[in-house]
């Protein structure tokens, strides 16, 4: 097991990290830009070492300066959390190269994987089911021949990244020219890599993710699954765990194809296979995130595990002592993401919290590294927060989400709870039949 691990992450997730590594003994580095010296995770790790200027380039992508704090302060692995470089092969390879684990899988296995294109040829030989698509495009005029074999809609899609990042629905040929050039200049600029292809759109549909659990020994776990369909401009709004109206014949075919996918890569460590379910039952691989999930939440709350613990675990080639059978699914829990936004046009808020009060009570849970005074600056991803939730059933957990959003009080930034009580009153969702496209246009519901 690691003695000292550096979290090459801010807010929300360092945080997370940091709190799991002091449950288990172990010291912590935290990097930080100068946008960041108050910040939460800044304060409460061992050590703390400034990296870079406010924006992202210059701090928590800057993989050099990241792996030298870790040399110099004789870390023994690197957390990426989720986001920045959580998925970047280039990074973890960085890593094994200077003599630093990695807290994910192989650098390897992660660039298969995180190649969208080609995470669904392993699939496809995994024997799990794809969407009809294309192999990367060479340009739009090859995109216009391909989306007449698939039909429209289709969806063009970033062969790396996400975090809803280069994608785009395109519904007929009118529209391939703007989406793709907008896809190729996104994905360039987030990702560094704008190939792309492009795959059978699939409306009104649920998307669910399987949340797994693998040792370097072979054996792979499964944690249950999530359903993930409230998204607005492809960004996850709401998670619950189980998912509901999901039949027990197709939630236990969802987890064998899973499982066969994580065989087939010789996974370890945590990751999630995020999978598209119709009316009809029928589901079809949309994607692996090779990293921890902001949503594992849910899951920890429903299945009694902690992830993070045990993505550290396994990353350091200890073995998982547990067996499928032991794995409990107790309960519900819902998730609401709370992000600084305009109510109106939905775009990203700045300021200074000014009164913030955090519910409370059995099972209640807000993730978060905001307090009163914290400032909330534009440089980086908008969520300030997740509220969670736990109760025996999805009625008493909708309940309880009702009552805790009714008591979350945040003043001196626009956010997102007042979107987020009008969905937990939507008739869909309280059914549980919604669906991906709930949320359309400026959010009407």
């Amino acid at each position: 097991m690691y003695s000292k691990i550096l979290i090459a992450n801010r807010g929300e997730v360092a945080v997370r990290v940091i709190r799991a590594c002091r449950e288990m003994g172990i010291q912590t580095v935290a990097v930080y830009s100068e946008a960041d010296e108050e910040a939460l995770h800044t304060n409460m790790a061992d050590e703390s070492y400034c990296i870079g200027g406010p924006l992202v380039k210059d701090s928590y992508l800057n993989m050099n300066a990241i792996i030298t704090v870790a040399k110099e302060t004789h870390a023994e692995a690197i957390h990426p959390g989720y986001g920045m470089l959580s998925e970047n092969p280039d990074f973890a390879k960085a890593c094994q190269d200077n003599g630093i684990a990695f807290i994910g899988p192989d650098w390897e296995i992660m660039k298969k994987m995180g190649q969208k294109d080609a995470a669904r040829a392993i699939a496809e030989k995994a024997g799990v089911p794809v969407t009809k698509g294309s192999k990367i495009l060479s340009d739009v005029g090859e995109a216009m021949e391909e989306a007449e074999k698939c039909g429209y809609p289709i969806l063009l899609k970033a062969r790396a990244g996400g975090g809803g990042k280069g994608i785009r629905i395109v519904r007929n040929k009118e529209e391939m020219a703007h989406a793709y050039t907008s896809v190729y200049e996104e994905a360039s600029s987030a990702f560094g890599d704008g190939a792309m292809y492009l795959e059978k759109y699939l409306e009104n549909v649920k998307h669910i993710e399987v949340q797994i659990l693998a040792d370097s020994q072979g054996k792979v776990i499964v944690l249950g699954d999530r359903d993930c369909s409230i998204q607005r401009k492809n960004q996850k709004l709401i998670e619950e765990c189980p998912a509901p109206t999901l039949s027990e014949k197709t939630r236990q075919e969802l987890y064998d194809a899973a499982v066969r996918l994580v065989k087939e890569v010789h996974y370890t460590t945590v990751g999630t296979i995020e999978f598209l379910v119709t009316s009809q039952k029928e589901f079809y691989f949309m994607e692996m995130n090779t990293r921890l999930q902001v949503e594992h939440s849910v899951t920890e709350m429903v299945c009694g595990i902690d992830i993070v613990k045990w993505q550290i675990r396994t990353a350091s080639g200890f073995p998982i002592p547990f067996d499928q059978q032991d794995v409990r699914t107790d309960g519900h829990a819902i998730e609401c993401r709370i992000c600084a936004e305009n109510p109106k046009d939905f775009r990203p808020a700045c300021g200074t919290i000014e009164i913030l009060h955090v519910p409370g009570g059995p099972n209640v849970r807000f993730d978060s590294a905001v307090y009163q005074d914290y400032e909330v600056t534009p440089f980086y991803d908008s969520m300030l927060g997740k509220l969670i939730v736990c109760s025996s059933t999805r009625e008493e957990s909708i309940r309880k989400m009702k009552s805790s959003l009714s008591e979350f009080v945040l003043y001196g930034v626009d956010n997102n709870r007042d979107l987020h009580m009008k969905l937990m009153e939507n008739k869909e969702f309280e059914n549980g039949t919604y669906t991906t496209g709930l949320l359309r246009g400026n959010n009407e519901i």
